[in-house]
């Protein structure tokens, strides 16, 4: 039996497809309304595939408890914030969930931690945590760090295609573990040991943040000199050995706006190119606020309520508003007394901010200036319903309609 810990946008999808494998799991999570409701049937969020997988992993008897369970196998899926100060990684989460494993599990049990944590994390905080309850109560474990790799949005796909790293102590645990993981996962799973692993999954998402900065700084350079961005990066990315990105809002979600920062705190001086990168991903909703300003002025709109931002998600066609531009948007917005702005976003059905409408006729009433901060499809099977507002289209999603009042980053 696998006991997994954490049931969040990782945890829960994880252990469904072990369940649906024919894997017996439990899940395990602290919050008992999120228990409760997935013992119920009840999913917590929407993502492509997931009731279907969900029902799946109930006909082959997955349970869901607050309470860790005694077995050989556990998986660790709990959130790992920054220190925003220091930006060094917070391990509060993942401690605590250890020392809830080594409370009931068997001896030579078998921890594996998806969570992403920064090169050094087991070696700093969770083999000292182990240390400590051996010489208690002679407690022996197996660790393994085994991050995830999956996005929102496409989570089912990429756990069945997505390569894996499994990091462990022996080939002998990592080979177990792997062979646990190809019960779904189709795509090559690589055994390294566990600093390795630890410092790959950071670079991945530190090497799309690098390459978004270096987008974002050429849209702030053109638009000073009022060159256009998506012209040059079409032509330069005819180049066979030439691939920039398309600039934005911002950078949200849990990976890439947050695990660079963990490089930079643990390696200050050296982190240089990345702690530019990340300031510059950072000041793009000041970016998008300007270019509001500018609209605002050109066409003498004075009463920032008339602005609307579309999209609260931190990517398209997704609810998920971890680290979302548009929330740091508000935020600049907070700290320069700019209230009243209106927000609307189709899968953000819960009322996280002021003035967020659920109806999006109503949104587009209230508003003169629409800014586009979510590609979601459904903002372009509208657009017929926007040809009489300001656009400022942050994500490119307009950028093949000829609207007379159109604007980008």
């Amino acid at each position: 039996m696998i006991n997994v810990i954490g049931l969040g946008y990782i945890g829960l999808p994880t252990a469904l497809m072990f369940a649906r494998s024919g894997v017996k799991v439990v899940g395990t999570d602290n919050n008992k309304q999120l228990v409760n409701s997935l013992t119920e049937g009840k999913l917590t969020y929407e993502e492509n595939g997931l009731e279907k997988l969900f029902k799946e992993a109930q006909e082959n008897g997955i349970e869901f408890s607050t309470e860790y369970q005694r077995t050989s196998t556990y998986l660790l899926a709990v959130p790992t914030p920054y220190i925003k100060e220091s930006k060094k990684l917070d391990p509060k989460y993942v401690i605590s969930a250890l020392n809830g494993v080594l409370d009931v599990c068997e001896k030579g049990a078998t921890i594996i931690i998806e969570s992403t944590i920064t090169p050094g994390t087991i070696d700093r905080y969770i083999r000292p945590e182990i240390e400590k309850r051996n010489l208690v109560t002679g407690v022996d474990v197996h660790l393994v760090h085994a991050p995830e790799r999956i996005i929102p949005g496409n989570m089912i796909y990429e756990l069945e295609h997505n390569p894996r790293t499994i990091g462990a102590d022996s080939r002998e645990i990592g080979n177990e573990v792997k062979s646990l993981y190809s019960k779904f996962c189709n795509a090559d799973i690589i055994v390294t040991d566990i600093r390795s692993a630890e410092m790959s999954k950071i670079v991945e998402n530190t090497f799309r943040d690098v390459n978004i900065a270096f987008a974002n700084e050429l849209a702030k350079i053109c638009r000073s000199d009022e060159m256009d961005i998506y012209e040059i990066i079409k032509i330069a990315n005819m180049h066979p050995r030439v691939n920039i990105l398309q600039p934005g809002p911002g950078v949200g979600g849990h990976c890439i706006s947050v695990d660079p920062w963990f490089l930079v705190g643990d390696y200050p001086g050296l982190a240089n190119l990345i702690l530019a990168a990340r300031k510059i991903n950072d000041s793009m909703p000041q970016h998008v606020l300007s270019r509001i300003r500018d609209i605002m002025r050109e066409h003498n709109i004075k009463d920032i309520s008339k602005v609307g931002l579309y999209g609260l998600a931190y990517k398209e066609n997704v609810d998920d508003t971890r680290e979302s531009p548009t929330l740091q948007l508000l935020e600049r917005m907070d700290e320069h007394l700019a209230f009243g702005v209106k927000v609307y976003d189709p899968f953000v059905k819960d009322r996280i901010v002021d003035n967020q409408f659920v109806n999006f006729k109503d949104f587009l009433n209230e508003i003169d200036i629409l800014v586009v901060m979510v590609g979601h499809d459904h903002i372009i099977s509208n657009i017929d319903r926007l040809k009489n507002k300001l656009i400022l289209d942050t994500k490119k999603v307009f950028i093949e309609v000829e609207f007379s009042n159109l604007y980008y980053i």
